[in-house]
């Protein structure tokens, strides 16, 4: 990125054409959408603003133009765009994110309808919910925010993450949420039997695979990438907790791998779970599977 005073564009147009070009040379997937959010993100603006022709004309300030110069060599790296701008989208929240806690994803918005869907249409006056490994506490707020006479239960146990998901918390201030901080596979004993859905997004990919992605290869924290030999060790550990926590018919919730679907169906069904089923995402993909409690 050039950093001298003369070339710095002046006009939105100008500085959103050289972020376009810089983006797509460093290999950003959606170089237009990045684009955008940086540049709104410095000027107070949505991405729907800066793509709006009443603004696409209007001068930036040298100061506005530098900085936004700054943000777009951070993102050239790969650092993750709610990295630089601290905030990540998730359904209907924004999120507070840095380096230490995962990033919520899209995908992972869809693994979260099928815990919305199952407290919807549970007969009981107050569901409860429990998000196992809740990171950031997307999950975890999504369900309270969005089925409100449900009681929602959150626990994770990275010390790096944690003061994330507390921010969260507190900033979305969800008065049927708890949080705690702790180990999923001893996570509210005090609940044994009486939880309506269990949810986890757990660490997956196997100890030795690579990520694809340098944003997830370089960013992500391994704490919340890898789970063991096979990629399944956490994932035992949310069927074991999501049977002592599950009262008879409960629904089980697991996002995982696209080729981890069939491996998590028998490791479910060797457990006891009835009906475990693996559903695909919007790009086809296996992204999570589900189970009733015996």
């Amino acid at each position: 990125m050039p950093s001298s005073d003369s070339a710095l564009p002046s006009t939105v147009t100008d500085l959103r054409n050289r972020a376009i070009r810089a983006l797509t040379s460093a290999g950003v997937t959606d170089p237009e959408v990045d684009s955008d959010l940086l540049i709104g993100h410095v000027l107070g603006q949505s991405r729907g603003e800066v793509q709006a022709g009443s603004i696409l004309n209007r001068p930036v300030s040298q100061a506005d133009a530098a900085a936004i110069d700054t943000l777009l060599a951070r993102r050239s790296t790969r650092e993750p765009l709610q990295h630089i701008t601290g905030r990540a989208p998730f359904r209907s929240l924004s999120l507070n994110v840095g380096p230490g806690v995962f990033v919520p994803r899209p995908e992972t918005e869809q693994v979260a309808q099928f815990a919305i869907d199952a407290l919807r249409s549970m007969p009981d006056p107050e569901p409860i919910g429990v998000d196992l490994g809740t990171g950031s506490g997307a999950i975890a707020l999504a369900l309270a925010t969005e089925v409100p006479h449900a009681r929602i239960f959150a626990i994770e146990n990275s010390a790096e993450a944690f003061p994330w998901t507390v921010r969260n918390f507190e900033e979305i201030a969800a008065g049927n949420a708890t949080l705690a901080f702790g180990d999923l596979a001893n996570a509210f004993v005090e609940l044994d039997g009486t939880v309506a859905v269990v949810i986890s997004n757990p660490p997956y990919i196997p100890a030795d695979a690579i990520p694809r992605d340098p944003e997830v290869r370089l960013f992500d924290p391994a704490h919340a990438l890898f789970g063991g030999p096979d990629g399944l060790d956490v994932v035992r550990s949310v069927s074991a907790t999501g049977l002592r926590l599950l009262r008879p018919g409960g629904v089980l919730v697991i996002e995982h791998g696209e080729l981890q679907g069939v491996d998590i169906r028998a490791l479910l069904t060797a457990d006891g779970w009835r009906a475990s089923a693996t559903h695909r995402d919007y790009t086809s993909r296996d992204r999570a599977t589900t189970a009733l409690h015996p």
